[in-house]
């Protein structure tokens, strides 16, 4: 076991300002050696990459790792998302609570191949960030001191900007002013218009899409295939879940769509408010959403959707290693089996419309059934009698009332 006074800590790093403060504090405070450790879940082009590691060796940091963890990322938790069709008050696709997951495992991995006895995160004390970090990595990883050094210090981000400055590290006025979080399934974007309940944010606040007023004038249509619940192709071409996320999410950005706020309750208790762009999220659960309501029955409709909900709660609320996610996870499975076809979507100024899908296992077409004023599966008296006994107990009801 490592001296735990002089092994070095290992820290979950993004290279924006929080996690750099990080790095030259915990030096100066512990005498440690600190190294970053950068979990890819989508958002980061190369040269990106490049920059956070060249930014890491600046900031003094001792070594540099990257893991590349969007594969592992739709596999654990993303997929389920989508066949649970999970929006956040019917709105928000949860693009951040599923990366902090995979980037916790990943972290007390990296940890102990380095010889760390300490793991730690850039999260602040009113965020729900340090509950998902500290509840997965006392789950993972109970063997390793977590530290959180901006939750402790209570920090503004003027004041960890003020702390970098001072020791000679160049900030970005807009990286003070905004967090921006990027990731496979959307990007957030947190700053002083989502501080209150009516701000509203300014167009060059958002960091990919464009305005949907400068959006193309004509409509964009897509089709996107699934099998099984899981997208596998996009206008013909076949195309692994990370790759066809990836390529909807460049896509919509320049159609404008996939932007969005939302407010909702905090792990702690209050109410925050996020703005956020997800094209491919929003536009994968919109096209399967349409599909499942040709295969599945009513009854299978309603329980997804419930238990759908409430997975996405718990994956939200920091609870994803609780044993009912598996549970969950196994009746959403269970429910895709004929949740396979196509759906074709539109992108137009910053709007997805589904414009219909078809499938193999359709129940709209059952062979038998025919729609509209004509009827083949029952007789006008057998519809009469249906219609007498349905019903009958709120009459029965109305008739005890009062």
């Amino acid at each position: 076991m490592p001296d735990s006074k002089n092994a070095p800590i290992a820290l979950a790093f993004s290279g924006g300002l929080d996690t750099s403060f990080c790095v030259p504090y915990l030096r100066e405070e512990t005498g440690r050696d600190v190294w970053t450790v950068t979990v890819d879940t989508g958002g980061f082009s190369d040269d990106e990459k490049g920059e956070i590691e060249a930014r890491s060796s600046s900031l003094g940091a001792a070594g540099h790792r990257i893991v590349d963890a969007r594969a592992q990322l739709w596999d654990r938790v993303l997929q389920y998302l989508v066949k649970g069709n999970v929006l956040r008050g019917g709105v928000y696709p949860l693009c951040v609570g599923p990366e902090r997951v995979v980037q916790a495992q990943t972290l007390a991995q990296a940890a102990r191949e380095i010889g760390a006895t300490a793991v730690a995160h850039g999260s602040t004390g009113a965020g729900n960030d340090q509950i998902r970090f500290d509840g997965a990595l006392r789950l993972l990883a109970d063997d390793l001191e977590a530290m959180a050094p901006i939750r402790t210090l209570a920090l503004s981000r003027e004041a960890s900007t003020a702390y970098l400055q001072e020791r000679g590290f160049p900030v970005e006025a807009k990286t003070t002013e905004y967090s921006v979080n990027r990731g496979l399934w959307g990007t957030t974007i947190g700053g002083k218009e989502t501080h209150d309940t009516a701000g509203v944010l300014p167009e060059d606040a958002w960091p990919d899409t464009v305005s949907p007023s400068r959006a193309p004038d004509q409509p964009h249509h897509l089709e996107v295939a699934f099998e099984s619940g899981v997208p596998v192709a996009l206008d013909g071409e076949a195309l692994d879940p990370v790759a066809l996320v990836e390529k909807l999410n460049r896509g919509g950005a320049a159609h404008g769509v996939g932007r969005g706020i939302h407010v909702g309750d905090t792990i702690l208790g209050i109410k925050g408010r996020i703005a956020f762009e997800a094209p491919g999220a929003l536009t994968l659960i919109a096209a399967h959403r349409e599909l499942e309501k040709l295969v599945l029955t009513q009854h299978q409709l309603v329980q997804s959707g419930i238990l759908g909900d409430f997975y996405g709660r718990l994956v939200h609320e920091g609870q994803f290693f609780d044993p009912v996610c598996r549970d969950l996870e196994a009746f959403l499975d269970s429910a895709q089996h004929r949740v396979t076809g196509t759906v074709t979507v539109e992108w137009f100024k910053g709007a997805i419309r589904v414009l219909g899908g078809v499938s193999p296992h359709s129940l709209f077409d059952a062979g038998a059934a025919r729609y509209g004023e004509d009827h083949a599966l029952w007789s006008g008296r057998d519809a009469q009698g249906f219609a007498q006994i349905y019903g009958l107990q709120a009459r029965l009801a109305a008739r005890a009332g009062s």
